[in-house]
């Protein structure tokens, strides 16, 4: 038996799986809100009682830079020490990698269901791959050729400088470095991101339309839903911003991985508003590139509609690190 989990900021998950005949049978997972559980270790207790069949591994994507077998996650205030949870659980084999490389490892595990694509494009089969997610923050992976395969290597490249290309992306930027400092990439695509693109869209002081939520309210998931109704033109406006710096980034990945075979959208964000994404407004702000237009519009461009895909893939990690799968 293999434990397999996806920490994120928002939420925990956690999922015991068996390997029969090269296979990764799911046989239960359970979700805990990040902000309810003390730690990693906490939510695990909770999913693993004492008296549960014993792991031989496991392994856990964080939202985090992992180093030495350990992770301070970017947005919780967690510690997590790969050593200290096999001691605590008697688990031989316990890795740590970043959310967003265990997302690219499970990407072979997809069906075709799975998946849907916003550019065919002309996959390279020799070329490098990409993997970029937005959900509480913005994750990026690599995916490299080698001998034949692609393999996962995480980045922190979410935390790279934002890079406004039109003067309504200017005005955002100068806007937001005025309330946070140092403007990264996460700061504008992703859950943060769709928050401050909302109050910058709801400005009084501008003259724009007022706000219309609640103390308490998923600012993220009011904005999306009122832009794809159409019922506030200022979260129309701020939700289509949102997918351009999005897909800009996306194509900035793009090239800097030289990520020819593919690039794989993934996280809630993408997964939950699919009718936004196929509009168009992401896939034309991927391949606006200039002198490079040509060349992006020949990578193909894919969202991942599953969003268990990053437990799939540390579960895939355990059951390597146990000799399980190949």
């Amino acid at each position: 038996m293999i434990l397999a989990g996806d920490v994120g900021g928002t939420k925990t998950q956690l999922a015991r799986f068996d390997a029969r005949d090269g296979k990764l049978i799911r046989i239960r997972e359970e979700s805990y809100p990040s902000a309810g559980v003390t730690g990693l270790a906490d939510a695990i207790h909770r999913f693993h009682p004492s008296g549960d069949a014993p792991l031989i591994a496991a392994a856990f994507g964080v939202a985090g830079p992992v180093s030495g077998g350990r992770v301070r996650t970017t947005n919780l205030p967690w510690e997590v020490d790969a050593s200290k949870l096999s001691d605590e659980f008697g688990i031989g084999l316990v890795t740590l990698l970043n959310d967003l490389e265990a997302m690219a490892w499970g990407i072979e595990a997809l069906d075709p269901a799975d998946i849907e694509t916003l550019q065919e494009g002309d996959p390279d089969t020799d070329g490098n791959g990409a993997v970029i997610a937005a959900g509480t923050g913005l994750g990026q992976a690599l995916l490299i050729r080698h001998e034949g395969r692609l393999h996962p290597a995480a980045t922190e490249g979410g935390h790279a400088d934002f890079a406004p290309h039109d003067e309504e992306m200017d005005a955002f930027l100068v806007w937001l470095r005025s309330r946070v400092g140092h403007v990264s990439a996460e700061r504008v695509a992703s859950g943060m991101g769709l928050e401050s693109l909302y109050h910058f869209y709801h400005r009084r002081e501008a003259g724009l339309a007022p706000p219309h939520h609640d103390e308490g309210d998923d600012l993220p998931a009011l904005l999306a839903e009122a832009a794809s109704e159409e019922r506030c033109p200022s979260c129309t406006e701020a939700f289509g911003l949102f997918l351009r710096c999005y897909g800009a980034e996306a194509g900035n990945l793009a090239l800097k991985a030289a990520a020819t075979s593919g690039v794989y959208v993934g996280g809630g964000i993408a997964a939950k508003n699919i009718s936004a994404m196929k509009s168009g407004i992401f896939a034309r702000a991927f391949v606006d590139k200039g002198r490079f237009e040509a060349y992006m519009r020949r990578i193909p461009l894919k969202v991942i509609l599953n969003e268990g895909v990053p437990l799939i893939g540390a579960a895939r990690v355990a059951a390597r690190s146990a000799g399980l799968l190949d």
